[in-house]
């Protein structure tokens, strides 16, 4: 709870804070210097109270720049829109480096040529194993491992160096 909330509290806000002091959690709307204009979330007749609030982990609040309530703005009758803006980092998710068969040495000739001979023999001259496609399958892409090669899994780019994603 941060010291710039509404000064009374009733049951219901003690509540709310016990609840995010549980949780490890901060109450936004309280750590920001505002004019009591823009920290009265409800107003009804002559009551003015701060009802409606944010919730975010302690940790994420350095991310958290402000946090306000828009004036003239009415999602109710009564109730009035919470707005806080962040500042979020968006990381790049990591790919594996997967290594690729090089199939487009099958283009060519000698390399085409040295792959069927290779598969002949794996495959014991039967176009097709009588143990399924699944293993068919398995025995071209393991002859075309060893006959053609596998990449490093590893872009260049325009220039010819390594990238590294």
């Amino acid at each position: 709870m941060g010291k710039f909330g509404v000064k009374e509290r009733n049951l219901e806000g003690q509540m709310v804070v016990d609840f995010a002091k549980r949780m490890d959690m901060a109450v936004v709307n309280t750590y920001f210097q505002k004019r009591e204009e823009h920290r009265v979330t409800y107003k009804s007749g002559g009551r003015r109270t701060q009802v409606n609030y944010i919730l975010c982990r302690r940790g994420n609040l350095k991310e958290i720049s402000d946090c306000k309530v828009v004036v003239g703005e009415s999602v109710a009758r009564q109730h009035r829109m919470v707005v806080c803006t962040m500042t979020l980092m968006v990381c790049k998710k990591k790919t594996s480096e997967i290594e690729k068969t090089k199939w487009w040495k099958l283009k060519k000739e000698e390399c085409c040529e040295e792959f069927r001979q290779k598969l002949r023999q794996a495959l014991g001259g039967q176009v097709v194993l009588t143990d399924g496609w699944e293993t068919t399958a398995e025995v071209i892409r393991e002859t075309g491992r060893k006959v053609l090669g596998v990449s490093s899994g590893r872009r260049k780019d325009d220039k010819g160096d390594l990238v590294v994603e």
